[in-house]
């Protein structure tokens, strides 16, 4: 049965008509095209969908739309400020850490949700982090030097060259 869901994303409210056991990332695709988010396995396994829910990074294909109803979501169209890409977003494009960027929106958004919280990772940490996405194309290499590219600039150390 459907019903009004209010959802907070990337700053905006929307009200949607919808059946609350719909997946997130259904909502945000279809019914919102935010289409930066990706479905990839539908199971949780691959990451390709993660989104940030009050901060943490979620896999929206085993989340329900009706579950979060008064929680901020961040996808990540909501990264990027006044036409210039998050730091992140940035060391992905300028370090290669995207081939065919089908899995990059999950890996940038659980590089936020650990950079907001540890500034500085390690390698380690990083790796840990982002142990739950998938990528077929890069290799994790370049994945985790833009990460601590991206640290780096968050934390106004650029290298200044």
């Amino acid at each position: 049965m459907k019903q009004e869901i209010s959802l907070r994303i990337n700053g905006e409210q929307y009200q949607i008509t919808t059946a609350p056991e719909r997946l997130l990332v259904d909502v945000l695709r279809e019914d919102l095209l935010l289409t930066g988010t990706k479905k990839g396995c539908a199971e949780g396994e691959c990451g390709a969908c993660t989104v940030l829910i009050d901060g943490e990074p979620v896999a929206s294909c085993m989340t329900l739309v009706g579950q979060v109803q008064g929680k901020e979501i961040t996808t990540i169209e909501g990264l990027a400020r006044n036409g210039e890409l998050h730091p992140i977003q940035k060391a992905f494009v300028e370090l290669g850490a995207i081939q065919c960027g089908f899995c990059s929106p999950g890996f940038i958004m659980v590089a936020k949700a650990l950079l907001d919280k540890n500034p500085n990772p390690t390698e380690e940490e990083i790796k840990r982090a982002i142990a739950g996405n998938l990528c077929r194309c890069t290799g994790y290499q370049k994945i985790v030097e833009a990460i601590q590219a991206a640290a780096k600039e968050m934390a106004g150390g650029g290298d200044g060259e």
